[in-house]
This record gives C-alpha cells, structure tokens and sequence, in this order.
C-alpha cells in the first residue's frame, strides 16, 4: 500500500505537505497542492483513512437521533419524517453520517440489562432525542458517558439543550376553538400516557402517573379549559390503526359532539372511525388535531400547527454548537399557530 512518505519523496516535498494537501489544503498553493495530489493518483493512492483520522481526534464524524418507538416509525409518521428533513435541511451534518436508534421496548428500573443499541456503543459523537419517555433507562446511559446530547420536546432534562413548543398552552388553544363553536359534549383522543401497552380510557390515576411529557401536557390542557366532564382515550400507540379502534371505543361512551386529537394521527383516525360509523364531519362530529402535518391538509383538517422542520434545523444547530465547544441556548420554545379548515363547526342544532 502506498503511504505518505512514498508520495513526498516521488513528488519533492515533505510529507507535512501530503498531509496538508488533504486535510489543510489553504497551507498550500493550489499550484503545489494538484502536483502532490497528481502525484498520488499516479501512484495509486486512495487518500487518508478518514476513519482512522476520525478516531484519532476522537471523533467518528457520525450523530445519532433517538426515537421511541419502531424504526418503521421514524419513517411513517408524518411528524418525525418533518423533524428529519429540517435536521437534513440545516447543512449542519452533511459530512456526517445520521444513525437512526428506536428505542420500542419500555424502559424499567433496574439499571441491568439496558438496551444493546449501536448508537449507545460510542459509535456518534452526538444524540438528538425526540420524544423519550421521562424515565427510559437509556438517558442515564447517555448522561453517564457524557454523551453531547440535545431533546427534541421530551424528556425536561436539567442542563440539556432542547427546543420544544409550549404544548400545554398549545392544547388549551385547541380546546378553546371547540368551546368557541358551541361544543360542551367533547372527548380526547390521545397516542399513548406511557410506553406500557395499555389502552382505554385513562382516569385521573392513569394521567397523574404518565411518563410520556408531551401527551401528558396537551391532554392537561384540554382539561384545563374544559367544560363539563371529558373522557381521555388512550390509543396506546402511534399508528393510525391504534387511533382508529381507540376512536371508536371514545365514540362509544357517550354521544360527542367532537374530538381533541394531541396528534393529527389520531385526529385522521378518528375521521376514519366516523366516516366508518356513517358520522358526517363536520355536521355530526368535529375534530381538531395537533401537529399541522402534511395529511392534515389532504384531509381538510383544523389543527394546531407546530413547525416541526423548524425544530430539526435548531435542534441540529444546537448539537453543532455542542460538538464545537460552543453553549447553545437552553431551551428554545417555537410558536404554535390555529389552522382551521372544514373538520371543525358548531355542533348540530
């Protein structure tokens, strides 16, 4: 293999200058750095190990984005395929390698056992976290190796940058453009209020111990605001066919005038499980979801809109500034805007 020192020698120079024509070409001329390089090709020379460079300056040029649940996930839900594109779009990693880690299993107490997952092996520089649970194992194995780590919404993590919306306020806005139109007989519909499996309806004792911050937040303000009695229906996850069964089990506790979605998953859902039912939406049944992402406009749906690409290109700045010894701001919150389309009106009669 030919090596550095047997192209200086073949092309007259030293072999700082073969090294700098690769990695610091402004120390060259140009004139001087294409001798050396067509030197090189002449010889057979691939270039550096980029690799072994990496791993010498203690980097592996690789970041990783957590999420909590199937890869499968990171990849049809309309929400986190947004905050992907924005991390793409912020230029900020494009000589980097992105190292999708889906975290499906629950986290548990014990410290044993915890999840064999490459991206916690030290094999990113940094970890952008969307959405875990307040309490999953995998935190503490990335606050104890000192992991450059940001959060996408969730979990609140003392000293971790994170960008975020106000979602509680955000709900109570929802909430409030129901009430607004007249609606008092209103359910919820919501993904899920821990990463347990279960699904139902969810009391005040289900809500009060739920680890999952960003569901917990937006059904608190809907209740808020509320007026009269609501019943919470946990789907018990992400996906469309969980929102849809979990639509139809709200739809039949008592006669509803219209529905709080805290995603627009679960609102499409519950549109499905109306359609289905022979409900007109939105003479019969009005439904509001959250997120604003792109199957809401297909569907004609009223939602709260959050810039998710937004939220991918900051988060992406901040662990950039982490990872070149820069502070970046410590919690960044983005406004929420009021959509309405044709899924929400005044109740019938």
């Amino acid at each position: 293999m030919v090596t550095m020192r047997e192209i200086a020698r073949a092309a007259g120079v030293s072999q700082a200058a073969v090294s700098y024509a690769y990695n610091r070409p402004a120390k060259l001329s140009e004139t001087q750095r294409r001798h050396i390089l067509d030197t090189a090709a002449r010889l057979g020379y691939a270039g550096p190990n980029v690799l072994g460079a990496g791993l010498r300056a203690g980097k592996v040029g690789a970041i990783g984005v957590m999420v909590m649940d199937s890869l499968e996930y990171a990849f049809t839900d309309p929400s986190t395929r947004a905050l992907l594109e924005g991390i793409a779009q912020s230029r900020k990693f494009d000589d980097h390698a992105l190292t999708l880690v889906p975290l499906p299993r629950s986290p548990v107490a014990a410290d044993d056992g915890l999840p064999d997952q490459a991206a916690l092996q030290g094999i990113v520089d940094g970890m952008i976290v969307h959405c875990l649970p307040d309490d999953h194992r995998s935190l503490r194995t990335l606050q104890s190796r000192g992991l450059p780590m940001v959060v996408v919404d969730a979990p609140l993590l003392p000293g971790v940058p994170r960008v975020c919306v106000q979602d509680r306020l955000a709900a109570q806005d929802q909430m409030r453009h129901l009430l607004d139109l007249g609606h008092r007989k209103t359910g919820v519909l919501a993904e899920r209020l821990s990463p347990d499996g279960r699904r139902g309806l969810a009391g005040p004792g289900r809500r009060a111990e739920s680890t999952e911050r960003v569901v917990r937040e937006r059904v608190a303000g809907y209740l808020d605001v509320a007026a009269g009695p609501v019943s919470v229906m946990e789907a018990g996850g992400f996906d469309r066919a969980a929102g849809t069964a979990a639509a139809h089990e709200l739809l039949d506790t008592a006669p509803l005038t219209a529905i709080a979605a805290t995603s627009d998953t679960m609102a499409i859902a519950a549109l499905e499980a109306a359609r289905a039912r022979g409900l007109r939406v939105p003479d019969d049944l009005s439904v509001i979801g959250f997120d604003d992402a792109p199957d809401a406009e297909r569907w004609s749906l009223t939602t709260m809109r959050q810039p998710m690409r937004e939220k991918g290109r900051i988060v992406a700045e901040m662990l950039h500034d982490l990872l070149n010894g820069r502070t970046p701001a410590e919690t960044v919150e983005l406004p929420v805007d009021l959509v309405v389309r044709e899924t929400t009106a005044p109740p019938a009669g």
